[in-house]
Formats: C-alpha cells, sequence, structure tokens
C-alpha cells in the first residue's frame, strides 16, 4: 500500500450494481430449476428416476461451462464482455425454455441457460474481488457475504413465486417471469461499465496459465533434479511467478476435490428433497403448500444465517482462543452436510413405515444444511479468489464451481443405476460424506496459505505463506 493511500471501510460504491446483477440472475436461476423436476414429471410425464437424472445433468454442464467462460474472460475478452455476451445466451435460453413446452425445447432452453448461467459465474464472482485494492481488502470476507446475501435473496423469491406461476399460468409463464428477471439482471450490470475496476485478459503472451506449465512439466518430468517438485522443472522455460502460481493452483485443487461430495448432497434439495416433499403432508397452518416451494426455506435461511455467524458465532469462537479459518469453517461445514442426510433418511424411515409426516419435519435438515452451506459455499468462493494468481482468477473460480459439475454427475450416475431402494441413498450419501470430511481434514492441515488480491502497485502476493489451520 502506497504512503499516500490510507484504508477504508466503505465498499467500492460500484458492488451495487454487481449485487443488483446478482440477485435478479438468480431469481432466475432458481425459479427456473424450483420448477424443472414437477416439470417433467408432471407435464412431460417423465418418471421420478428420469427426472432426477435430467436435473442433475443440467447442474452439471452449469458448473461445467465456467471452465470455458473462466478461460475467455481470463485470456481474451476480459470478464465484464464475457459476462455481457454469456448473459444474452443465458436470457436466449429462459425464452426457448417459454416458447417451446416439449422435451426438444427444455433440451435446447437447458442447452443455453447451462452455457450463459455457467460461463458467466467464474467471471462475476472474480469481478467482484477486482473491485477491491490494498486500501479495502479486508473487506473481502464482508463483500462475499453480502454477494451471497444477494444470490439467496434472489433464490427465495423465486422459489416461493414460480411454482405458483406454474400452477396458475402454466410452463410458459412460469419460465418466462424468470427469463424477464435475467434480462433485468443485464441491464443492472451494464449500468456499472463506467465505475468498474477491469482487469485486462492476460492474453496469449501474458502469464502462462496453469495447464501449460502442468504439460510442460508432465512432459519433462525425468528432467526432474533431486529435491525439485513436479513443477519446478518448469523452471527451465518459464518463470518463478509462472510456477509458483501452477503450483499455488494445483494446492487449491486438492483442496477443491473433495468439496464435490459436499455438492453431491446439498444439490438434492432440488431432486430427492422435492421428492420425497411430494409424498408428505403439505398443509402448514391451513395453507396447501406445493412440494417445489419447500427449497425456498433454504434462501430464507441462509439470509438469517449469515449475520448470525459473521457477528455472533465466529467472534464467540475466537473470543474463546480458537482461531476461525476458511478451512476449519468449511471442515466442520462438510460434517454437517453429512448429519443433514441422515436425518433426511430417517424421515424417509419413517414415512416408508406408514406414517404421514407433515412436510415442516424437513425443516430440520433444511437448517443444518444450511449451516452447512454457510461454512462452505461463502467460504469457499473468499478462499478461491484469495487463493488464486492474477492470471487465474476466473480460471480458478471456475474450478470452484467445477466441483458441484462433478457433486452433480455423482448424484445423477447415482440416481441412474438406481441400487438403493428407499432411505439407503440417503445413508449410503451421509457416509459418503463423513469419509470425504476426513480427508479434507487432513488436507487442510497441510495446505499453506497465499493471498492475491489486487493492488494499486500492482497485483502480486500480499501475505507471507502461513498454515491454513
Amino acid at each position: 500500500m502506497s504512503a499516500t493511500e490510507t484504508k477504508t471501510n466503505s465498499l467500492p460504491s460500484q458492488i451495487k450494481y454487481i449485487v443488483g446483477n446478482e440477485a435478479c440472475e438468480r431469481f432466475s436461476y432458481y425459479g427456473m430449476r424450483a420448477i424443472l423436476v414437477v416439470f417433467m414429471t408432471e407435464y412431460l410425464m417423465k418418471s421420478a428416476t428420469d427426472a432426477k437424472v435430467w436435473y442433475h445433468f443440467f447442474t452439471q454442464a452449469c458448473y461445467f461451462a465456467p471452465l470455458l467462460g473462466g478461460y475467455l474472460a481470463d485470456r481474451y475478452l476480459g470478464k465484464y464482455p464475457t459476462i455481457i455476451i454469456l448473459s444474452l445466451v443465458y436470457c436466449l435460453g429462459h425464452a426457448t425454455l417459454a416458447m417451446w413446452e416439449n422435451e426438444t425445447g427444455l433440451l435446447w432452453g437447458l442447452g443455453l441457460i447451462a452455457l450463459g448461467s455457467g460461463g458467466i459465474k467464474p467471471c462475476v464472482s472474480a469481478h467482484v474481488g477486482d473491485q477491491f485494492t490494498d486500501k479495502n481488502k479486508h473487506l473481502l470476507e464482508r463483500v462475499f457475504s453480502v454477494f451471497y446475501f444477494s444470490i439467496n435473496f434472489g433464490a427465495f423469491f423465486s422459489s416461493l413465486l414460480t411454482p405458483i406461476l406454474l400452477i396458475k399460468y402454466g410452463p410458459s409463464w412460469a419460465f418466462g417471469v424468470p427469463g424477464i428477471l435475467m434480462a433485468i439482471a443485464t441491464f443492472i450490470f451494464w449500468m456499472g461499465r463506467k465505475d468498474y475496476i477491469v482487469v485486462p485478459p492476460s492474453g496469449n503472451s501474458g502469464p502462462a496459465g496453469f495447464m501449460t506449465i502442468f504439460l510442460y512439466s508432465l512432459k519433462n518430468s525425468s528432467k526432474k533434479k533431486p529435491g525439485q517438485s513436479f513443477f519446478d522443472v518448469a523452471l527451465n522455460k518459464y518463470s518463478l511467478e509462472e510456477v509458483e502460481a501452477a503450483k499455488s493452483a494445483a494446492s487449491i485443487f486438492k483442496v477443491f476435490a473433495t468439496v464435490t461430495v459436499f455438492w453431491a448432497l446439498f444439490d438434492q434439495q432440488g431432486s430427492s428433497w422435492t421428492l420425497q416433499a411430494k409424498d408428505m403432508d403439505l398443509n402448514f397452518m391451513g395453507m396447501q403448500l406445493e412440494a417445489s416451494q419447500i427449497q425456498a426455506i433454504n434462501p430464507i435461511m441462509v439470509m438469517l444465517l449469515i449475520p448470525i455467524f459473521t457477528y455472533g458465532i465466529y467472534p464467540l469462537i475466537e473470543r474463546m482462543g480458537i482461531k476461525v479459518t476458511p478451512l476449519r469453517k468449511m471442515s466442520i461445514g462438510m460434517l454437517l452436510a453429512g448429519i443433514s442426510f441422515v436425518m433426511i433418511g430417517m424421515i424417509q424411515v419413517a414415512l416408508e413405515s406408514g406414517n404421514k409426516l407433515n412436510v415442516m419435519w424437513q425443516m430440520i435438515p433444511y437448517l443444518v444444511i444450511t449451516c452447512s452451506e454457510v461454512m462452505v459455499s461463502i467460504t469457499g468462493l473468499e478462499f478461491a479468489y484469495t487463493q488464486a494468481p492474477r492470471s487465474m482468477k476466473s480460471t480458478i473460480m471456475s474450478f470452484w464451481l467445477l466441483t458441484v459439475a462433478f457433486g452433480n454427475m455423482l448424484d445423477a450416475v447415482v440416481a441412474k443405476i438406481n441400487i438403493f431402494t428407499g432411505p439407503n441413498e440417503f445413508f449410503f450419501f451421509a457416509g459418503l460424506m463423513f469419509l470425504v470430511s476426513i480427508v479434507f481434514v487432513i488436507g487442510a492441515i497441510r495446505y499453506k496459505v497465499r493471498n492475491f488480491i489486487e493492488s494499486t502497485e500492482g497485483a502480486g502476493l500480499t501475505a507471507a505463506p502461513s498454515t491454513a489451520t
């Protein structure tokens, strides 16, 4: 930080455009996704198993697309142009779903939405971080909480509204309204074009990317000298800064790999948890709810829990002398996800024993998995950004999102092979989550923290490596 620059506790003014965009975009995405399983089973007459497979393959595609979006943003177009272009593709996908209420329309619509939604994901998250410099980098944790709050603000209202639109006005309006919100989201983001801090793409002449360093090291591994790491052989051709960036990225990928199973559990709220809700008593205090509306409890819980964790639980733990680090938060969060699936499995046992339970019983596991989400997902966004070298910001964010894709791939495969019956599937995922949590903790203990933040003097490593746990 320069001598003339002082710290500020005010968020950058342009953040309001990004947060507004995110709220509307998430309304469009979660609103559309909330009714997908019901639309496929009740309007396209697909089986529950096929609907789950389609749902998770679509979600998987949404989180593979960030690889393309991140690559285009970091190497060629820059984040702002990539977001604008792919947002228009996103709008076209919603329009396709609204106009063609058949399997062909579903296929094309979901494909365009996956490309648009997934492509902008790493760019928007990284673009948030780019608005911060040395004078306000200490506000990153706060802004990612605000950013995540906006996501759930949009998700809450869309999860309540779109099921009603589907019942009263049919699929055209139920898919069309989210499309209108996506158009508004694009306009709001465009309004901030003159205020954004824009980090230019590195281009082919910029620093070598992770895959370039990785492939070179792999091809020349026989030239590695005693005491050198896998990537050190690349020093024969690339700079120390480029090789260190690749090492940092590799360390992040190791941490990310185990998060995949968390997303396999979390995203079942829209499939297996919704299908379970259809078999429960949906009457609550005289109101007849729709099974797909139950998902709305997750975003409202997130909005309530974010300030509780940020201003209550985390400071309390710190005052007890226990350091609250990102990887410690994520470790506890993953364990909680497993516990939530034990709970949802017990509900399924009760249902198959002939008990007609009220859907409010699902609120307990919803609370547990939402606590898990706050500790894993919000923290993961901040962790992915701060640990990524400048030339790889969007790419690293895309790899974070790729964990969601692989999680949904696991869901789709398990649903397709259909070897579990009743509650056994829930217990399988719970056991898998507990096992992977142990692996995550071991990796977290070995991880060394690096913090890469934009600087007014130029981008670089702003903090010496330190233990993460």
